[in-house]
This record gives C-alpha cells, structure tokens and sequence, in this order.
C-alpha cells in the first residue's frame, strides 16, 4: 500500500504493515521553515488510533522475540543498506522539513542513521547472559529478554537520527516498537519507515503522526506499551515520568541541556575558535541539546579570542538549506522563532551585556520570510541571567569570562542541566582533571563533534535518565534480564 493519496503531498502513517490514515481523517500540515509553505499533510492520530497502533505491536511481539538475535540483526543491516541507496532523495527531504542544511546537517545525519542501524545489526549476537560461580551442584545463570512493546517519542531537531536510535536498538533486542514522530518533521521519517518495511513482520515498527498532546500523550497512558524512551524538553520529560509512575513502566529520557565550553588559556585558539563554533551547533542553528551555548573564557585570552570567533561566526551563511553553499539553514518554526527573539532581547537588556554579532532576524531579502535567525554571540554575561541558564534552542552563544579553574568548574556545575561539556587546552592532565570534575554525561576534549554509534550518551541531572548510542545502552534499556538457578543435586550415579 502507498503511504500516499491521491494528492503526493497527501501522508499516511504506517501501523501493522499498513499505511493508513486517522480514524478520524484529520490532518495536520507539516511547513517548509524555510519559506512558510505547507509541503504535506499527515493524519492526526489521537487515542484510537494510539491503541490501534499498540494493538499491532502486542501482536507482533510473541513471533518477533523469537527470530534469532543474529536474523533480527540481519534486517537492521539490510534496513541500512536501503537507506543508503537513498542518501539524496532523504536528506533533501529532512532539509526540507526541518530547515536543517543539506550539506552541513540533513546529509550527514542521514549517513549518520545508516551507522547506526549498522552498528545495532551487528550486535545481536551481543545479547547474551552469564553463569555465576555457585559451585558445582548449582547451576545459576542469566539470559536477556525483551520488554514488550516500546513506545518511543522523538524530537524535531534531529528526528531521523533520534529515530534510528530508539528503532534499532528496540528492534535488535526483540521488542517491537510504536514511534510517535514530532509533529513538525515527520516526513522522514515515515520514509524510513517505508524502506523498513520491505525488512521487518507487519506490526514490528509503527509510526504515528500527531500532536504531542494527542497521540504521545495516548502513547503514555496505554496499557499494553511496557517501555518508554523520550527524546525532548525537559518539561516534557517530566510528564513522561509521571506517566510512568503508576505503572512503573521502565523509562530512558534524553532531556536538555546548558551545556558548558571552557577554554583554558594554553588552548590552540584557532582550534578552539573552530570548536566553540561546532560545539555550539551553530550549523544547526543551535538547535541541539548539546550544544555548548556558555562559552567560559580564561581573561588572559579572552578578548582575543572573541575576536577570532567572531570574524568566523560571521562567515557562517545562511540561505535556503537545499543549496549547497548553505552552512546554516532556519529555525524550525515560527514560536521557536519568537522565543529566540525574547530570550535575545532580555539577554540584550541586561547591565554589561555587549552583543558582538548577530542578534536578529534577516529583516530584508527572501531571508525575511523564513525563520531565520542570525548566529549570536553575547558578552558580558554573568552565569546567573536568564539567558544563561534556560535552554534557548537556537543560535545563541553567551560568552562568561573566568581567572580560577575552581570557578570555572562551579559556575559549569551550577545549572539544574548536566548533558554535555567541551573543554579546550593544551596541557592534557588540567583538560582531563576538568572534565573529571564536571557534572555531565558526555564530554568532550579538544573536539566537538556529535554523538555516535557505540558512544554511551546520555546526562546527569535534569538532561535525563539512561544512555544511548551504545551497546550496554540496548542491555539497560530495552532488555530485562532474568536470572534462573537451578539445583544439580541428587540425580543418579551410574557407575
């Protein structure tokens, strides 16, 4: 069946090896950031077609938990294999619907999906127990078990990479899987879903399209859906908690982050102006949790550097994300678009606040009708303004100067978030001695770069609960593991 209608700009979602649409027939439109444009409407799925969706997955579950690991693995490879055939046609896509550009975001995240799924297809083997030393008359060992049915809620800013890395690991571990896709990008995501059905049982992987309030929030109250995985605010992971709780319903949350840049005086500048620029995600319009929006300057370089940064960030192109010699596409709607503006302009207003570059929208030009914002970067800050503090999610660097490493530890660590950091200087042992005293779940040392498959990703505090990306993140969280003991004694002897 096409995941079409009549009209191509016409979605389907995908729910026990079927397209179909809402029981209901609503939709939702799904807009170009770029230029405001609706590219495609998708079903509202609500309540009903939640439960219908879980239903196919309940049903699935008994015949997928008994494919071999290593066969289940297999299709995780094959889904792989599909996707890369398809680069060009999916990243253009995920320009499209996300603002994201092509060559600096949507292409790389698509081959940086296809990793994963790779990386998981390998691992089924991996999904083993161990004996215990009892002594010889007992034998104890343990085995891993899929949970049953998972229900999985993914972002907007990343939604392909943030899909691959609930299927896979959900689908390799035997469980089956219903994935509530944001509401703002969820076209490709449904093509994945499309390639993954040539691979997968009917009912295995499910995508629904939908409000958060609406179909995630059914996601969350349905009986039968034994695991939740969140990616999102940290606003919403607290829902997504309190969900949990009457049922205690095992729970992985990749939430926010305020995540810290510390530069040391002895840092390379030139690699460290370059890493602060990716660490801050400004290729993505800052639209990353982990991206290193307080950047903490020793005040020996400080003015320096901040030169260097700025005459690069400036560089920094903006344009529509199809083009190739795009670096930074749009923000991804228009209330994303207002709340940059407002926590710009209150950051602005502070006493000693100094913005050295950007701080507005393109207000002329075919720039000025998208949701466009320009890197920004302000000085002057102190840890403790609003702007500081809150995750903006967008294209906003605030720039805090220090003198005393102890200082600089505390005010990183002083923030209710603790996904990320990045630390920049060339005398490894202060760089490792730092990030050993920082209060974060994935850092950094002389790089920047994005999480990856095999890496154990996932924050301390208020960034979440759980890790990702890795091969102990499967075990922990979407495997449970059951221990039998069995008594050796008192059979026969033959002699």
């Amino acid at each position: 069946m096409d995941r079409t209608g009549a009209d191509s700009r016409d979605q389907k979602m995908f729910v026990g090896g079927n397209w179909i649409d809402a029981i209901d027939g609503e939709r939702l439109p799904v807009e170009n950031p770029f230029d405001c444009s609706v590219v495609a409407y998708v079903p509202r799925a609500r309540a009903r077609d939640v439960d219908r969706s879980v239903a196919a997955a309940a049903a699935a579950f008994p015949g997928w938990r008994q494919v071999l690991p290593r066969e289940r693995g297999r299709a995780l490879i094959k889904i792989a294999d599909a996707i890369e055939k398809e680069i060009e046609r999916l990243a253009r896509l995920l320009a499209t619907e996300t603002g994201n550009a092509l060559r600096t975001q949507a292409r790389p995240e698509i081959r940086g999906a296809i990793d994963i799924f790779r990386y998981f297809g390998g691992l089924g083997s991996e999904l083993r127990g161990s004996t215990l030393p009892f002594g010889e008359d007992v034998l104890s060992y343990t085995r891993r078990e899929p949970i049953g049915v998972v229900g999985g809620i993914i972002a907007w800013n990343a939604p392909v990479t943030l899909a691959s890395v609930k299927i896979a690991p959900a689908l390799c571990a035997g469980n089956t899987i219903v994935l509530k896709a944001a509401e703002d990008a969820p076209l490709t995501v449904l093509a994945i879903a499309e390639i993954a059905q040539n691979f997968l049982p009917a009912g295995v992987l499910n995508v629904l399209t939908g409000l958060g309030e609406e179909a995630g929030a059914a996601l969350l109250n349905n009986p039968q859906v034994q695991k939740f995985s969140f990616t999102g605010s940290t606003e919403v992971g607290r829902l997504v908690l309190q969900a949990a709780a009457p049922r205690i319903v095992p729970t992985s949350l990749e939430l926010g982050g305020k995540n810290p840049c510390i530069v040391f005086p002895d840092a390379d500048q030139d690699a460290a102006t370059d890493g602060a620029i990716a660490a801050m995600r400004f290729t993505r319009q800052g639209q990353s949790c982990t991206a290193g929006s307080r950047l903490f300057l020793h005040h020996s370089i400080h003015d320096a550097f901040l030169d260097k940064l700025v005459k690069k960030v400036s560089t920094i192109h903006l344009g529509n994300p199809i083009d190739e010699e795009t670096d930074a596409g749009t923000l991804i709607n228009a209330k994303r678009h207002t709340m940059v503006t407002s926590y710009v302009k209150e950051g602005l207003a502070q006493r000693d606040a100094k913005l050295l570059t950007g701080g507005s929208p393109p207000t002329e030009g075919p720039l000025s009708k998208g949701y466009f914002y320009k890197p920004t970067i302000i000085a002057g800050a102190t840890n403790d303004w609003r702007i500081a503090r809150e995750e903006v999610f967008g294209p906003v660097m605030v720039v805090i100067p220090w003198k005393d490493e102890d200082e600089v530890v505390k005010m990183a660590n002083d923030t209710h978030y603790g996904l990320a950091a990045f630390v920049w200087g060339r005398d490894i042992a202060v760089a490792l001695r730092t990030a050993h005293r920082l209060e974060a779940g994935w850092i950094q040392v002389n790089q920047a770069g994005g999480p990856a498959a095999g890496h154990s990703y996932g924050g301390y505090k208020q960034s979440g609960i759980g890790k990702e990306y890795s091969l102990e993140a499967m075990l922990d969280s979407y495997t449970l593991t059951k221990n039998v003991v069995v008594n050796l004694q008192g059979g026969p002897k033959y002699s």
